[in-house]
């Protein structure tokens, strides 16, 4: 025997058919795992690009909605500036004829008041009509029957001359307001001045002067007396009655101072200071 029979060899065992055959089949189903898994991988990698195909779709989609929201947003703007100006333009005419309507209402009560004011002036001077037709009535049935007033007249001595004198030496004068002479006058100025020259002191306005003496009746008149137009206390002209009807006075800016009948502007009423 060999020195060497005991030891064995160092060379591996030849593999029999049936672990190859093990082998080859655990091989095979590693690969078809990976051809698996490769084809699962290949369909997994494929997926993304047919979502990347959508996005273009979805992106559309999208844009057409924001485009629709935006207009729907700009119509409701749109609409809610009209009702705005509609509302304004409302409001605006609704203050336009509440003004229209307080200017109609001042104007109507001015001219209501003017209307009045018209129908106050022409009731008086309606009553002044009928006041002078009356005096001119008397005084021409005075003068028909009667001869005292100018008998009166011719034969007026003492102040009443001196006062017809003076009033009747005016007469061509100028009518001024406010003036007492001597080269103009009022109609208060000069039946003051007048009186003045027989030393009686009357008031300055015709106001005061118609009741500055004893109130006489137009059918009674004297030489002399203070003529009043207006009733006493707030009478707007005077003049002196001269006899034979006739008075002086200043009568206005055209006429100046003039001598005319009582028939011309018969007077209201008559006061005596003599």
């Amino acid at each position: 025997m060999s020195h060497t029979a005991h030891i064995r060899s160092h060379r591996k065992p030849r593999r029999s058919a049936s672990t190859l055959a093990v082998r080859a089949g655990v091989a095979g189903g590693v690969l078809g795992t990976l051809a698996v898994a490769g084809a699962s991988g290949s369909a997994n990698a494929a997926e993304p690009v047919t979502q990347t195909l959508e996005l273009p779709t979805l992106t559309a989609d999208l844009a057409a909605q924001a485009a629709q929201s935006a207009d729907a947003t700009e119509q409701a703007a749109a609409h809610y500036q009209l009702q705005a100006e509609r509302d304004a333009a409302a409001a605006k005419a609704a203050k336009q004829a509440k003004a229209d309507l307080a200017q109609a209402k001042k104007k109507a009560a001015e001219a209501k008041k003017r209307a009045e004011e018209a129908a106050r002036k022409e009731a008086a001077r309606a009553s002044r009509t009928t006041e002078r037709t009356t005096l001119s009535t008397t005084a021409g049935t005075e003068a028909g029957t009667s001869t005292s007033t100018s008998t009166s007249t011719s034969t007026a001595t003492g102040s009443a001359a001196a006062v017809i004198s003076f009033v009747k030496a005016q007469v061509g004068k100028a009518y001024v307001s406010g003036a007492t002479g001597p080269s103009a006058y009022d109609c208060s100025g000069l039946v003051q001045t007048a009186f003045k020259q027989v030393g009686i002191s009357l008031p300055r306005v015709s106001q005061d002067q118609s009741t500055a003496g004893t109130q006489v009746s137009l059918s009674n008149l004297q030489p002399g007396d203070i003529l009043y137009w207006g009733s006493a206390g707030s009478a707007y002209h005077v003049a002196v009655y001269v006899g034979d009807g006739m008075f002086v006075g200043a009568q206005n800016p055209s006429s100046g101072v003039v001598e005319r009948p009582l028939s011309y502007d018969p007077p209201t009423g008559a006061v005596r200071v003599l």
